[in-house]
């Protein structure tokens, strides 16, 4: 999804449906809670409606468009406000620390393309991590995002955020918001990374491992996904320390289990050796796809 304003008509191949209603735009501003000394990252900024808006509060903003005739019609507008930048570029090529030193500093809004929310998820919680980050989102993945345990919605992405991150709802808008009208409900939510990180980078590997494993077999019964699924080691030994130590059931099955019971499984099950820190400023791999 872009924002809304005159100009360029939506292009289908990018997912682009415009935010055209000025209610919604000044909320998705007024909760993203922009002070002034932010230095703000907007993904998506489209026609620029909430461009313009985070531009009158943040001290520093950096627009990232991949849309070609968007990117130049943005630049053109704010080419007299020295600090808005626009960048024609993929979110997904460009890493926080291109923008600021210090990314645990800049402030992250995004009315981003549905079709690819979970890789632009993950590459900004996948290095060092922003402040927070405001999304606008399919309201079905914000409901799988924040789904508990032993519901249908929860699975892999559920767990895949919340290990690293806090998340909350913060609006739901409605497809009349948009031109064109989309066919689902939208919301808009906030991830916040927890700090300090609570995994490191190989923990965070052995966990991805785990949940798609055992997502991927969701309907069968834990003791069966640990002892046979060709992506686990499948230590008789380190299931029976799980057991003892996590007072596991293995008749449950995955969604029942919490994410602090998925990371606990996954450092018994799967010990990586460390593999450095988050220095490097490198937004780590793209997700697997049992996430999108």
């Amino acid at each position: 999804m872009t924002r809304g304003g005159g100009g360029a008509r939506p292009k289908r191949a990018l997912g682009q449906n415009f935010l055209v209603d000025p209610n919604v735009q000044r909320k998705v501003v007024e909760i993203a809670g922009i002070e002034p000394g932010d230095t703000v990252l907007e993904i998506g900024p489209g026609r620029g409606a909430i461009t313009g808006l985070l531009a009158e509060r943040a001290e520093r903003l950096v627009a990232v468009e991949l849309d070609d005739a968007l990117a130049a019609n943005l630049t053109r507008r704010f080419h007299d406000q020295p600090h808005v930048e626009i960048l024609h570029r993929d979110i997904l090529t460009v890493g926080l620390e291109e923008i600021v030193e210090d990314p645990s500093r800049l402030r992250v809004v995004g009315n981003i393309p549905y079709n690819i929310t979970t890789p632009i998820l993950f590459h900004l919680l996948g290095g060092r991590r922003p402040a927070d980050i405001i999304l606008m989102v399919q309201k079905e993945v914000a409901d799988r995002i924040l789904a508990p345990p032993g519901t249908k919605g929860y699975g892999a992405l559920s767990v895949g955020v919340r290990s690293v991150a806090q998340v909350e709802m913060l609006l739901r808008v409605a497809p009349g918001s948009f031109r064109p009208r989309p066919k689902v409900d939208s919301a808009v939510i906030r991830v916040t990374p927890i700090r300090p990180t609570p995994l490191t980078p190989a923990e965070e590997d052995a966990l991805r491992t785990l949940t798609r494993s055992t997502f991927q077999w969701r309907r069968k019964q834990l003791g069966r996904i640990l002892r046979s699924h060709p992506e686990l080691p499948r230590s008789a030994e380190r299931i029976e320390e799980a057991v003892a130590q996590l007072d596991l059931d293995l008749r449950q099955r995955p969604e029942s289990l919490p994410p602090e019971t998925f990371i606990a499984l996954s450092r018994i099950l799967l010990p990586l050796p460390p593999s450095g820190d988050r220095s490097s400023g490198k937004n780590g791999p793209p997700p697997d796809p049992s996430l999108r």
